[in-house]
């Protein structure tokens, strides 16, 4: 059994779970299932990257598709490509912020929209079997202009004139973002955006020098936020290995948290779009329910991961959808997530505003303290979160179920998630203007949980 195939996507071991051969017959596979004429296809960074995207090729060239190769790009430049060729899916060759030793690849079909689990099944068995039917072959052609028309789709995000002078410092995690940045960058400064850029461990490198670009870790925090404070920059942004995602220092250094940059980016579009609707996972919310109401909004409310995003996102029409993981999704943007359209939009944000980001995040931390996720190891995920209702579901004022238990007690809340992945319970507590009741929450809760 390919024990690389995940809900949505490809990750695993090299060697063991995931090599050229496999990469081969998944490519194959994915042609032949979704009878694609034309497929975008590029990679990461990685040092396996090169050979297992060209492996890939085969495969869809075996199944008779006709390839887009957009070589070294960022999993949002294979949405972008996919929509705007008309092409029939999409293929990134990227483990993103896993470890050195692993492999991936993030896969859509026509429209960006995401592989539905029966498709994935259906590739799955295909791959694995290996019983492809015969076909003429298809031929490999670069996708010209698709960084150029990605790009021009990101600046229409951003109203240039709504900018005022910034010093941002970005750190690409010697990922794949670093050209990709420059090309929009240079855009931007076409366009007469007032920023200025101070760049850092921006090259590509496989052998990734400064650690796996994953700058949701705390211990990989600091390099920037000490690059904001020398450098005196107005803003740090950080990306991970393929860009999907990216994350906020403020002008102090301090690292902002990602339930605030939902809230941040749902006032964001609010500001643009009156009325819009903003869907939000469950895991931390207040404080994105706050700016949806002060700006006129509705706030859905979906199960976390992006599929689920994605979906409600088509479902509703809304304009924004966020997750406190930093994925963060965009109606204009083929109800995509992307990772360069956030830092635009907190930039415009800060203009019109007149505040620095500190200014702008200070009043929710301080209404809406929260925990950060904690993660539980338990022998019973399931016997875990009965103790946690059992205890604690007969003082809540509202229980709700979108995603694992969410109960509200009206000064303090929780959410208690299962990970998709690992046996891990994810917890999360927010509070109302008092970080200690969040402190005393977790107290009482760890027990519970631990059992």
């Amino acid at each position: 059994m390919l024990s690389c195939f995940k809900a949505y996507d490809i990750r695993g071991r090299l060697g063991a779970e995931l090599n050229e051969d496999i990469a081969r017959r998944i490519g194959q596979a994915f042609a032949e299932v979704l009878g694609a004429k034309t497929v975008c296809v590029g990679r990461d960074c990685r040092a396996s990257s090169e050979a297992l995207m060209a492996a890939t090729v085969e495969g869809l060239l075996a199944a008779g598709a006709q390839v887009l190769d957009l070589g070294l790009c960022g999993t949002e430049e294979i949405y972008h490509a996919t929509t705007h060729f008309g092409a029939d899916g999409g293929i990134e060759v990227t483990a993103s912020h896993n470890p050195m030793d692993y492999n991936g690849m993030k896969m859509v079909q026509r429209g960006s929209a995401p592989l539905e689990p029966a498709l994935m099944r259906q590739i799955h068995d295909l791959a694995e079997a290996g019983e492809f039917r015969a076909a003429a072959p298809g031929q490999i052609r670069e996708a010209i202009g698709a960084r150029a028309a990605y790009v021009k789709t990101l600046t229409r995000f951003v109203d240039p004139k709504a900018l005022r002078p910034l010093h941002i410092l970005v750190n690409c995690g010697n990922g794949a973002a670093g050209p990709t940045f420059d090309a929009l960058a240079e855009a931007l400064q076409k366009k007469g955006a007032p920023l200025r850029f101070t760049r850092i461990h921006h090259e590509p490198d496989g052998s990734f020098p400064n650690g796996i670009p994953n700058p949701l870790l705390p211990e990989n925090q600091p390099v920037t936020a000490k690059a904001v404070r020398a450098h005196g920059a107005d803003m740090g942004i950080a990306f991970d290995g393929d860009f999907d995602r990216c994350f906020f220092f403020d002008e102090v250094g301090s690292f902002v948290p990602g339930e605030y940059v939902v809230a941040l980016l749902a006032a964001a579009f609010l500001g643009k779009e009156n009325g819009a609707t903003i869907v939000h996972d469950p895991r931390v919310i207040w404080a994105t329910q706050e700016a949806v109401r002060r700006g006129g909004g509705t706030a859905v409310l979906a199960p976390t991961g992006h599929a689920f995003l994605k979906a409600t996102m088509r479902q509703t029409g809304a304009a924004y959808g966020g997750e406190m993981s930093a994925h963060h999704y965009f109606r204009d943007f083929m109800a995509c997530d992307s990772g360069m359209i956030p830092w635009l939009l907190v930039a415009e944000l800060m203009g019109r505003a007149n505040q620095p980001l500190s200014g702008l995040v200070g009043q929710m931390r301080q209404d809406f303290p929260s925990s950060g996720e904690i993660n539980f190891r338990v022998a019973d995920v399931a016997q875990a979160m009965a103790r946690v209702e059992a205890a604690l579901s007969p003082e809540a004022v509202a229980i709700d179920r979108t995603d694992g238990l969410s109960l509200d007690f009206g000064n303090w809340r929780l959410n208690l998630r299962a990970s998709n992945t690992e046996p891990l319970l994810r917890l999360n507590v927010e509070a109302r203007g008092d970080a200690a009741v969040v402190s005393a929450g977790v107290t009482r809760l760890r027990p519970l949980i631990q059992g």
